[in-house]
């Protein structure tokens, strides 16, 4: 599965999992409810979303001209940690905002999820590219004979 399509997979199915994850792992860590919490959680997932189509894109089309194809382990940390990095960027401002906290306390409660989803991100990447195959991109070309 390649182009848009494999895009739309990987984002539905990497999102619905993200939203109830991150929808306990705040009610916990905030002591608000789940209700309150799911809100923060699907604002995440819509800001998550639209930072996956465009940090993929660049990703890919970075991928696409090195030397070396395939998704090594250090390949997959650091599109991981790319990931994640831009993420917090736009996620700690809007718990604060949301929990009424300071941005020092939305980046601690960020880290949480951080951490979670670094992990996540790195299984669930690898996971999907086993069962759906690699992206072009990482697919190494063959030479003419």
């Amino acid at each position: 599965m390649q182009g848009i399509k494999r895009k739309l997979v990987y984002v539905s199915l990497f999102e619905g999992i993200a939203i109830l994850a991150t929808t306990l792992g705040l009610s916990g860590m905030t002591g608000h409810g789940m209700q309150d919490s799911s809100v923060v959680a699907v604002a995440a997932s819509s800001i998550a979303i639209t930072w996956n189509l465009v940090f993929n894109t660049l990703f890919e089309r970075w991928e696409a001209r090195q030397a070396v194809h395939g998704r090594s382990l250090g390949r997959r940390i650091a599109h991981a940690i790319g990931f994640e990095g831009g993420l917090t960027v736009f996620l700690v401002p809007l718990m604060a905002w949301w929990f009424d906290a300071t941005l020092w306390q939305a980046l601690l409660m960020d880290l949480g999820l951080l951490v979670f989803f670094l992990v996540y991100a790195f299984v669930f990447n690898w996971v999907f590219d086993r069962v759906f195959g690699l992206p072009t991109s990482a697919v190494r070309k063959t030479q003419p004979a």
